[in-house]
């Protein structure tokens, strides 16, 4: 079995073992997180942290998360709404007046979040991803698909920039900076939209599939870990200098699963963790409020979608191509992460959903 590194309860061996089995299984490396009441239960690492299986997976090993980076984005809304600061009622325009051309005058922050707006669509160079200025303004000018509300449709890339660009409007810092400063510097968790070259060096670049190259891009409508097709977005990209320097809020984010839990524990825990309260409850709950329920135009699927996250039963988050995931079960407190640099063909990968199965083996211990 392969050597897995870390901590965990006894009650939750489920979970490293369920880890091992995938780096068994032929995956790189991978790391795993689950917190409980705000402290962690599960803190484990393991394998290789490059293609090559030279250099080992560390603690402190940051990968691209892709699409698990909305539910950062998603938080930072919430927070600015938690404040007073956003209206998820309010059009759009009023924090963003150029976004009211091309008739999008009736678009809402909450359809922005809940990917109803109308605008899934990245119809412009890769290059422009790393431009701000560029990318929002190719979105403001843009027509919506459809009547804002009246469907989804996964907005793979463009919701970090519609998103980002009214909490810039609002703070005046980008996505990267109010994360950091306001939720990821206080909590002490090692997440990072835009990432300084300091960190490159603890950065485990994304793997393709088996029998893939570094041209290789998902099909959305394999489910959200494939979501970020049709975009041209290839792993090339995604492992470029460029990609991590920039600020793409619904896909460049770097940490690892340690990271993600500690964040995501915030609405898990009731918007307090380890003493640091950011939300309050009522705000913690709107990322739980239902904005949409039906089949989603590009994923393929039906799909339920709350303020930022994608919800699931009891439970509430978001996937990331590649694979990496996070879950949050407000009623057990309890925040589950996975993240990996190993890719797997979208329609084959339940990895994700294994290592929550085994969280909740270990959490009907603590029962």
């Amino acid at each position: 079995m392969a050597d897995i590194q870390g901590t965990y309860d006894d009650l939750f061996t489920a979970v490293p073992n369920a880890l091992a089995a995938m780096l068994d299984a032929g995956d790189a490396g991978g790391s795993v997180a689950v917190f409980v009441d705000g402290a962690p239960v599960v803190d484990v690492w393991g394998g290789f942290a490059d293609a090559d299986r030279t250099v080992p997976w560390e603690r402190d090993t940051i990968v691209n998360v892709w699409s698990v980076t909305k539910t950062m984005t998603a938080l930072c809304a919430l927070v600015l709404a938690d404040r007073g600061e956003l209206d998820p009622d309010a059009a759009v325009s009023r924090y963003w007046p150029e976004f009211a051309a091309a008739g999008k005058e009736k678009v809402l922050v909450r359809h922005l979040l809940a990917h109803t707006a109308g605008l899934p669509d990245w119809d412009g160079p890769v290059e422009e991803l790393y431009d701000w200025p560029a990318a929002t303004a190719r979105l403001a000018a843009r027509a919506a698909r459809w009547e804002p509300g009246s469907a989804a449709g996964y907005h793979s890339l463009t919701q970090g920039f519609l998103v980002g660009e009214v909490v810039r409007r609002i703070t005046g810092r980008s996505v990267g900076e109010f994360l950091a400063e306001e939720v990821t510097g206080p909590l002490g968790a090692d997440f990072h939209i835009g990432l300084a070259a300091e960190h490159d060096h603890r950065v485990a670049p994304s793997i393709p599939p088996t029998g893939q190259g570094e041209d290789y891009a998902a099909s959305a409508s394999a489910g959200p870990s494939g979501s970020e097709a049709g975009n041209g977005v290839r792993v090339r990209d995604g492992n470029s200098l460029a990609w991590r320097r920039a600020q793409i809020p619904a896909a460049s984010g770097f940490g690892n699963a340690r990271s993600v839990a500690l964040v995501q524990s915030l609405p898990a825990c009731g918007g307090e963790v380890n003493g640091v309260r950011l939300l309050s409850r009522a705000g913690c709950d709107r990322a739980w409020e239902e904005q949409f329920a039906g089949d989603d135009r590009v994923l393929g699927m039906p799909m339920r979608w709350g303020l930022g996250y994608g919800l699931f039963g009891t439970t509430y988050g978001w996937g990331g191509w590649g694979g990496s995931l996070v879950m949050i079960e407000p009623d057990s407190r309890l925040a589950v992460a996975y993240v990996t640099q190993q890719m797997r063909e979208p329609a084959k990968d339940t990895r994700g959903l294994e290592i929550v199965a085994a969280a909740y083996e270990g959490l009907q211990g603590l029962r």
